[in-house]
């Protein structure tokens, strides 16, 4: 990484926050409630990124589109309902705490964007500690557009006071890195996030990736001329 950047874009799900062990709990809820044999834990795992409707027809995959569309909003209703409880299993990421502190420590800005529906963001971001820290929290419906559109990175950019091109988006998933591309940021690509055995993340077009948070806070730093 050569440039120098002024501040940091995170998706949520999968990049910034491990929300799999909650979400994926949602699921075999719904598959114990309709008699149905459960997904191996690492396959549901790893299509969380997909979101609500990418878990619901690879629970579901015989039902049609209609009713996959109603447990889609079934699927939802249980997981709002587990956010606002005090069960909540969602972290952060290990080392991501650390970075985030790094980042305010040093007055870089940064933010969230994700296609997580506002209300199942804004609650994990209250249980997380994240809703008073971050300098935006874009989410899904914020905008009639959702990425990969860069549309919601460009807001995001306008909230945090930072021009795209000087700005840094991470995400694990390839609509993240279209997205970015679009929005004419730098992309990198959490490669440690929630990816299907058939997805290849070298493929996205991302300007760097990272295996591990390690290796993500380490590019991360050194972007923003923080110490490593």
């Amino acid at each position: 990484m050569t440039r120098q950047f002024d501040a940091v874009l995170f998706d949520l799900d999968g990049t910034l926050v491990d929300t799999a062990p909650d979400m994926v709990r949602v699921l075999f809820d719904m598959q114990r409630a309709y008699d149905r044999v459960l997904l191996s834990y690492d396959v549901a795992r790893a299509s969380v990124s997909n979101g609500s409707l990418g878990l619901v027809r690879l629970a579901f995959p015989n039902f049609d589109e209609p009713r996959q569309a109603e447990l889609q909003q079934e699927f939802l209703q249980r997981y709002e309902k587990l956010l606002s409880g005090a069960a909540v299993s969602s972290v952060l990421f290990p080392g991501l705490p650390e970075l985030l502190d790094a980042l305010d420590a040093h007055r870089r800005p940064w933010g969230i964007v994700t296609n997580k529906p506002q209300r199942m963001t804004d609650p994990l971001l209250v249980h997380l500690g994240l809703a008073e820290r971050t300098g935006c929290a874009i989410s899904g419906d914020t905008l009639p557009e959702r990425k990969p559109n860069p549309a919601p990175l460009l807001l995001g950019c306008e909230q945090i006071g930072t021009d795209a091109a000087k700005t840094l988006y991470v995400g694990d998933a390839r609509r993240d890195i279209e997205a970015g591309c679009a929005a004419g940021m730098t992309t990198v690509a959490a490669t440690y996030g929630y990816i299907t055995a058939d997805d290849n993340p070298h493929l996205w077009g991302a300007d760097n990736m990272a295996a591990n948070t390690k290796e993500l806070a380490k590019i991360l730093c050194k972007a923003v001329n923080l110490p490593v």
